[in-house]
């Protein structure tokens, strides 16, 4: 009997610690999810958050606490995810007010109440800083002219780490780091304000996880992201990007292969896309033309996106040294170990294209 008692006993302790736990948990919860300005007479502050395009509800939580607008992201999120907030979170420039609880920014949030109304476009992965500035003035957002100018003489006038790495005669300073994304913008919106948004996704996208592993394959930001728009340029298909970095990468470690030979870097020096190179270009005189000069060119040649730059800094396991474009209309490419192997797929690559032309 006396250990039923005591078991009894046990038990109603345990649950009363589990209640007191809960009721602890409760409450912090309440308190976390409470305004940040939750005393009276604290002072309201109203606060501009931009949520990119694509962003996670983790994502959207922690820019949220980062621009003190709640407490504490980790129990925003659980809370938004409980509630069934976490479907439906629209991206935006939004306007909060440190005095509004969890359920009203989690409800202007689905409900897309911008702070104003204004312009939305898209940068496309790879686009050059001139196609950038083109897009731009078509959406209305920018004068091309006024924008390129300024991001082809940045660092004239404005810092930016990457570029402190960059060896002198870059085309354009900017030129691979204005990020590919959809953006939302005020329609008034200046050239100088666009730049600095473009440059702030990339440091969102290029951060100290990219930095760290770039320095261990031996690169600076800017070789890191020099070697991204080659990537991002040579592949049609994504799923070969990996490979495609690869074989940059075992050229660049090759002392016996020191040119990339990427055609291109040949069409950046051009100023012009083409669909097929004569030998003629292939001897363009330009510190970007990588079947003349060693290494990597002096910058990017493209904006790379997110999938570019991870390709870049994790790249197949692979002994390619080459690859050639199969032109069987797959978008794919035939890759290599060997010059050998390389020449045979090029006279296949060459068969196909004879194919396809056939009337």
């Amino acid at each position: 009997v006396r250990f039923i008692r005591r078991w009894y006993f046990y038990a109603l302790l345990g649950l009363l610690a589990v209640a007191g736990a809960l009721g602890v948990l409760y409450w912090q919860a309440q308190v976390l999810l409470s305004p940040v300005s939750a005393e009276p007479g604290e002072e309201v502050r109203q606060v501009e958050v931009e949520i990119p395009v694509g962003s996670s509800p983790r994502q959207v939580a922690a820019r949220l606490e980062e621009e003190g607008v709640i407490r504490d992201a980790r129990v925003f999120y659980l809370y938004a995810r409980y509630m069934g907030y976490t479907e439906g979170m629209q991206a935006g420039h939004y306007a909060f007010d440190t005095s509004m609880d969890a359920d009203q920014i989690l409800g202007a949030l689905q409900e897309g109440l911008l702070l104003q109304e204004g312009l939305r476009f898209t940068i496309p992965e790879g686009f050059t800083a001139e196609q950038i500035a083109e897009r731009l003035a078509q959406a209305g957002a920018a004068e091309k002219e006024a924008f390129l100018q300024l991001a082809c003489t940045y660092r004239e006038h404005n810092s930016f780490d990457p570029l402190e790495e960059a060896p002198a005669g870059l085309y354009c300073d900017l030129e691979g780091y204005l990020f590919p994304d959809t953006y939302e913008v005020a329609d008034d919106i200046t050239e100088e304000e666009l730049v600095e948004r473009m440059l702030e996704r990339f440091g969102e996208v290029f951060g100290e996880e990219c930095r760290s592993r770039a320095a261990e394959l031996g690169l600076s930001v800017h070789e890191a992201v020099t070697l991204a728009a080659l990537v991002e340029k040579e592949a049609r298909v994504a799923e070969e990007r990996p490979l495609i970095a690869a074989v940059f990468h075992n050229r660049l470690q090759a002392e016996t292969m020191p040119l990339l030979q990427s055609c291109a870097t040949v069409m950046y020096a051009l100023g012009e896309t083409k669909i097929r190179l004569t030998y003629q270009d292939l001897r363009v005189e330009s510190p970007y033309n990588t079947y003349l000069h060693p290494d990597l060119p002096p910058g990017p040649i493209a904006s790379p996106g997110k999938k570019a730059l991870e390709a870049a800094l994790y790249p197949a396991d692979v002994d390619y040294r080459y690859f050639v474009y199969k032109e069987d209309g797959t978008g794919e490419h035939y890759f290599s170990t060997t010059l050998a192997e390389h020449n045979r797929y090029r006279e296949k690559a060459r068969q196909n294209r004879l194919e396809r032309e056939a009337p």
